[in-house]
């Protein structure tokens, strides 16, 4: 029996979650704009996701809220994608995969999540162990672990190597 495609008889709110961001790329996605990346090509080249699968992706995360399509160029006509507070609530549970991918599925660190404040690393919630407070979005200070490659081939994976807060428009050179 084929998997349907929604979860139309289910009365369960994690059911309808899933309508909206539990396809294979979405989640990651969403993780790339919490990272700052904005442009079409930007996510295509750090993800090596299919354009149409891209385009599609996008397009279900601006019609649900969870990124905002804005214009940055007239000519010729350029969007970028901007994470709205919907999507940046978003953060928690990529938070807790995330930690639970790295203890039960890898050996090595990535990435490090800091509270920008004082330096210290996330606990698994999101909180800051030093301060005692669940460090907002924007006050994580994202560094490179490691376990990333030091020279990646995609721009997006370069500019990652450097710190920098979540949220803040990646800035991903191509040269």
């Amino acid at each position: 029996m084929a998997l349907g495609k929604d979860y139309a008889t289910q009365e369960c709110s994690i059911a309808r979650a899933l309508e909206v961001v539990g396809e294979r790329w979405t989640l990651l996605v969403v993780r790339d704009a919490l990272y700052g990346v904005r442009r079409y090509n930007d996510f295509l080249v750090h993800l090596g996701i299919p354009r149409a699968v891209l385009s599609a992706r996008l397009r279900t995360l601006t019609e649900e809220g969870v990124l905002e399509k804005r214009r940055y160029q007239e000519s010729p006509p350029r969007d970028e994608y901007v994470i709205t507070e919907r999507g940046i609530e978003l953060w928690p549970v990529l938070r807790t995969l995330a930690v639970w991918g790295r203890e039960h599925l890898t050996d090595c660190r990535l990435r490090y999540f800091r509270h920008a404040d004082c330096g210290t690393e996330l606990g698994s919630y999101g909180e800051c162990p030093a301060c005692g407070t669940v460090v907002p979005v924007a006050d994580v200070l994202i560094t490179p672990g490691p376990g990333l490659d030091p020279d990646p081939a995609d721009p997006v994976s370069r500019a990652l190597l450097k710190p920098k807060r979540l949220l803040e428009s990646l800035e991903a050179d191509p040269a």
